[in-house]
């Protein structure tokens, strides 16, 4: 059944929303700046025992509001974000419960099996969250890197899920051209990542409400679960509460 995922998103060292397909070297279009650091989430969410959430670094100046995070829920939440070979057992070590890794696995835009199999090597498949946010591109949907601004040449498809889906724990896929936007997820995404994912994925990136818990379980088939951001309660929307998405939680038993 699909699951409701929290998230701790970090700009520039401080917990925010953000409009995703904006951000770029000169900052971002933003929805929520938050007065809380992000330890307080991470309690938040350590106490309301919600798991499976990650934290997400956008960009530098996050290291310091990520180890925080990490250290106020050890073992609950996810790390990504500039996360490579050389720092990855160093997030383990912090607390991650796996690290998040998108743009490092690409050298010039090509996707590289030899990098994955060198982080894997570190971290092992069960500590290794393959992100493959994503925009769409005609019919279809390609890798986007560095901060979701190239759009690589990999697809999103069948084959590319079934072929990674070997060399790790989980799939996070933004729909970067919907992300923040609360203007409905990618329906025909969620759909496609329900037929072909072989192993847990979660999808982000234009939820609104609760109702959207339902559409992802129904066009899923209860295989994908959803994160929601700028909707909701605790990032200043208007679109849910935390309340209900943990009730949402607590239903699928």
């Amino acid at each position: 059944m699909t699951r409701f995922r929290p998230c701790i998103d970090l700009h520039n060292g401080q917990v925010k929303q953000i409009v995703g397909g904006t951000l770029n070297d000169d900052g971002a279009t933003t929805n929520f700046v938050s007065d809380y650091d992000s330890a307080y989430y991470a309690e938040l969410y350590r106490n309301q025992g919600l798991t499976g959430g990650h934290v997400i670094a956008l960009g530098p100046g996050n290291e310091t509001a990520a180890l925080h995070a990490l250290a106020a829920y050890p073992n609950g939440l996810q790390f990504g974000g500039g996360v490579n070979a050389d720092n990855a057992e160093h997030y383990l070590t912090a607390g991650a419960s796996a690290v998040i890794v998108t743009s490092w696995l690409f050298e010039n835009d090509e996707f590289s099996w030899q990098r994955l199999e060198q982080i894997k090597a570190i971290t092992g498949r069960e500590k290794l969250v393959l992100d493959l946010s994503c925009r769409r591109q005609g019919a279809g949907w390609f890798i986007a890197t560095n901060r979701w601004q190239t759009v690589t040449s990999t697809p999103v498809n069948a084959e590319t899920l079934n072929q990674l889906a070997e060399h790790c724990c989980e799939f996070l896929i933004h729909a970067a051209d919907v992300e923040g936007l609360q203007a409905g997820i990618d329906q025909d995404l969620v759909k496609m990542l329900g037929e072909h994912c072989s192993i847990p994925v979660t999808y982000a990136g234009g939820a609104r409400n609760v109702d959207d818990l339902k559409l992802v379980d129904e066009l899923s088939g209860g295989k994908v679960d959803l994160t929601i951001g700028s909707a909701l309660d605790i990032f200043g929307g208007k679109g849910c509460t935390l309340a209900e998405c943990i009730e949402w939680n607590n239903q699928q038993g």
